[in-house]
């Protein structure tokens, strides 16, 4: 038997994704993987897939790259586990909980590229023209085209027909989204879904966001980042260049670009799990009466820039304008998903806000413009009432979310009728928090949740999604042997 999987091993054709949590950096709402190699695989295939679902006069096709992980799959009737790449390029099959769940299932693991990130590029310049078929619902037909081939594949290698694997969807973040979105609009294609901090939830003044920093930071801590923000507000009126250079960020000639960059260097303490990071060094230079501009200078420089590996270049306008298609793309991409779809406009609250109040939404607004030209506005309501926001209508979806992080505010909190949902608690417990353990940035090997805070917490969580995902599958394959 071992000898028959290897062989066939050999020959499958299809896919899997790094993690659809690849953001580059948190603005957009996802996480980047660490860079030391901790995937299942990163070779690479290629599908031919359709350009535009929507049209049955367009026949253009582009070449979408996919990724599979066949080690522990269960030959010939084990379950496909479909992890979705999100909004970056996917380089690979992350080595996180899913391997995990893999092993457990015997499931082979497949993902694909979302359209136009990565090397899954439509075009050869992303001109706002050219980005007119990017959006989450072309992304939801790729993903079934994608199954039905992968299915059709695997029946050819196995010398068979009209047999239908058990599959089951999983995703973090926009892919989070996508992963329950799926369920809901393709319930036919797959056993069930796991959402893991999925923005089910457009939304266009995102104000909780700020405000969940604020909690998760405790009192000293946000009385700290205030106060930061205040004083790098005054010097930005009277030494402009002096305190931008002091960041390295002395490119962002917008003042709004770079005081968006400040705030997101503290969202990804919380939302990645390294609130100490963050929050020990800035207290003790408050409490110290040392200069807390320096002290999160040092803490941005050496951090945010340095460990995480965010770009400075991310938040640049100027290179936001760039249509060529290039490494850096996966930001304006995924802007203009953003400025078209979602908005997630992370504004500051009208009081107690962490970030400057000059990050507004007339800000985000002229981005849009300013990076995509005229008539470009996000249709936050058009989204949520084709999806239906945290009201999702769909069933066999699991929801996870953690504590600490910022955007759990655009996902579903609350369980409904064969839709669980639950919040991981514990002091830095983030974004993706069930899948990629503690912290989430850098990744740790199958997901190790002993560095979170709470690991039982994680224990429980991880434990309560496994039943759901073998009562699922187990109904799933009732249903066809019936």
């Amino acid at each position: 038997m071992r000898m028959v999987f290897i062989v066939l091993s050999l020959s499958f054709f299809l896919i899997l994704s790094s993690v659809s949590y690849g953001f580059p950096v948190p603005r957009s709402l996802l996480q980047r993987l660490s860079e030391s190699n901790d995937y299942l695989t990163t070779k690479e295939f290629w599908f031919n897939q359709i350009l535009d679902h929507y049209s049955p006069y367009d026949h253009r096709q582009f070449k979408q790259r996919y990724y599979e992980f066949l080690d522990y799959f269960r030959i010939p009737d084990g379950p496909i586990f479909l992890n979705i790449c999100g909004e970056s390029s996917c380089n690979g099959i992350a080595n996180d909980y899913l391997s995990v769940l893999a092993k457990k299932f015997g499931a082979a693991v497949v993902s694909l590229e979302h359209r136009y990130y990565g090397k899954s590029t439509p075009f050869k310049s992303t001109k706002t023209k050219n980005l007119r078929y990017l959006s989450s619902k072309q992304a939801l037909f790729d993903l079934a085209i994608f199954r039905q081939h992968y299915q059709e594949s695997l029946n050819l290698k196995l010398n068979r027909t009209n047999v239908e694997n058990p599959w089951f969807v999983f995703g973090i973040s926009y892919a989070g989204a996508l992963s329950a979105w799926f369920r809901l609009k393709f319930p036919h294609l797959t056993c069930g879904s796991l959402a893991s901090s999925a923005v089910v939830l457009a939304v266009y003044n995102f104000t909780e966001f700020d405000q969940q920093i604020g909690e998760s930071a405790g009192a000293k801590c946000k009385a700290a980042l205030q106060e930061t923000t205040r004083l790098v507000e005054e010097r930005l009126a009277s030494e402009q260049n002096a305190v931008k250079t002091l960041f390295d960020a002395a490119e962002l000639e917008i003042d709004g670009d770079f005081l968006y960059f400040l705030a997101d260097a503290a969202v990804i303490a919380f939302q990645y799990g390294n609130p100490d990071k963050l929050c020990s060094p800035l207290v003790e230079a408050k409490k110290a009466g040392e200069d807390l501009v320096e002290a999160y200078a040092k803490y941005v420089k050496e951090y945010f820039i340095g460990s995480f590996g965010a770009s400075v270049h991310t938040y640049n306008q100027k290179i936001l304008k760039d249509t060529a298609v290039t490494e850096n793309s996966s930001d304006r991409l995924w802007w203009f998903q953003v400025c078209t779809e979602v908005a997630f406009f992370q504004v500051a609250p009208s009081n107690d806000s962490i970030r400057s109040s000059k990050v507004d939404t007339r800000y985000h607004l002229d981005l849009c413009k300013n990076v995509f030209g005229e008539g470009i506005y996000p249709e936050v309501n058009v989204t949520n009432i084709y999806y239906g926001g945290t009201k999702i209508a769909g069933s066999k979806i699991v929801f996870t979310n953690g504590s600490q992080d910022p955007w759990r505010h655009a996902s579903k909190q609350i369980s409904s009728p064969d839709m669980p949902s639950y919040v991981i608690t514990c002091h830095n417990c983030g974004h993706g928090t069930d899948l990629r353990g503690c912290p989430q940035a850098p990744l740790s090997l199958e997901g190790n949740a002993q560095n979170c805070s709470s690991p039982e917490a994680v224990h429980k969580v991880r434990q309560q999604v496994t039943e759901q995902i073998d009562l699922w599958l187990s109904e799933c394959h009732a249903s066809d042997v019936k």
